[in-house]
């Protein structure tokens, strides 16, 4: 049994005529940028979380580099990164003229270690982006209590955890501000790219929105510099049609993640839920000293899989001048010879995830 690692055209089927419906509607409005679509998934989606501002922007990337010239970060300053994670998360450090600083994760759970974020905060230190991995909420509590502390900025990078929470709060509540990618595969995705910041700081959002919005409020009133971001209406109307069945997705994706953990053998090390955590499962990952006999395997029977992420971000060639070596980040870089992720989706059967286990509890 062959099986997608995502399958995006059985939740369109799930949804076709919302769907149609909407992209329709927005034909018909011939309203392609902006206006009043926008604005209702923007307060849609606040209210989902529990913020008091959402701002719409072209993507994921675009959002995290916003908020960090929304606060002021650039030339001088240093921001604190996951060493696990996709390369967006530092290189908009590095285009807003900062500098990231990378920090070892927790093992168990790929996020970034709060014990060891202290060790390396100086006077340049301005923020800490915590990466929601997966979606595994990082451990916000004691990153905000460090931050606090040292009066440090935390913008959230949300882009796997839609929906996820910690302590019965949503990720994306707990910092200043936070990032969140609507690419198609997102749990929360669009049919193309588009992004969102969260925040309840209101002259933040104010700042954000100029900013994504060639420095104006009102058109041609230009009060900053600023560049072109904006989430187009049809992303939008597509997102509100989404909005409204993401928890029963997420829901479907913790059952199709119970079936593999039932399924899968003591022998493979499988995705670990602390307490109080509420894990959304944008991706299932796995570990296995196997894992170049397994991705053989899935290539031979048709089985959809990935490694997130194949290389530490301190280690990839565009931050080689950085002179770090695997020994630095050892946590990430073990996670990184090992990790596989499995196909996940909410429409997927258990007869599916009994067809992945089985091969995966071949590997001896």
């Amino acid at each position: 049994m062959s099986v997608q690692f995502v399958d995006l055209k059985a939740q369109y089927e799930s949804i076709k005529a919302e769907i149609d419906q909407a992209m329709s509607s927005v034909i018909e409005s011939t309203s392609f940028i902006g206006g009043p679509i926008v604005s209702k998934f923007e307060e849609g989606f606040a209210k989902y979380l529990g913020v008091k501002n959402c701002v719409g922007c072209a993507n994921g990337t675009d959002s995290m580099e916003i908020i960090l010239k929304a606060m002021g970060i650039g030339l001088g300053d240093e921001v604190l990164v996951p060493a696990n994670s996709w390369i967006s998360t530092a290189e908009v450090v590095n285009n807003v003229g900062a500098e990231p600083v990378f920090v070892d994760v927790i093992e168990e759970e790929y996020t970034i270690d709060p014990a060891l974020i202290q060790k390396v905060i100086t006077p340049k230190t301005k923020a800490i982006i915590p990466v929601h991995l997966f979606g595994l909420p990082a451990r916000m509590p004691e990153i905000m209590e460090i931050a606090n502390s040292h009066q440090i900025k935390v913008i959230e990078d949300c882009a796997q955890a839609h929906g996820a929470s910690l302590n019965g709060q949503k990720v994306g509540t707990f910092g200043h501000a936070a990032s969140f990618s609507f690419y198609p595969g997102k749990n929360l995705g669009a049919y193309g790219d588009a992004g969102g910041i969260v925040t309840n700081d209101d002259d933040l959002a104010k700042d954000c929105r100029m900013l994504g919005n060639h420095g104006q409020l009102s058109k041609h009133d230009h009060q900053i510099v600023g560049r072109n971001s904006r989430m187009d209406t049809m992303q939008a109307a597509i997102l509100s049609v989404k909005l409204a069945h993401l928890d029963n997705w997420l829901a479907q994706r913790q059952k199709v993640a119970g079936w593999y953990q039932s399924e899968l053998n003591s022998s493979i090390i499988k995705p670990f839920t602390p307490p109080k955590s509420e894990h959304v499962f944008h991706l299932f990952v796995i570990r296995s000293e196997k894992r170049e006999v397994l991705r053989s395997l899935f290539s031979e029977n048709g089985i959809g899989h990935a490694i997130h992420y194949p290389t530490p971000l301190p280690l990839v060639d565009a931050y080689g001048y950085k002179s770090h070596s695997a020994k630095d980040f050892p946590v990430a870089f073990k996670l990184s010879q090992e990790i596989i992720s499995l196909p996940l989706f909410p429409e997927m059967s258990k007869e599916q995830v009994v067809a992945v286990s089985t091969i995966v509890n071949g590997v001896k």
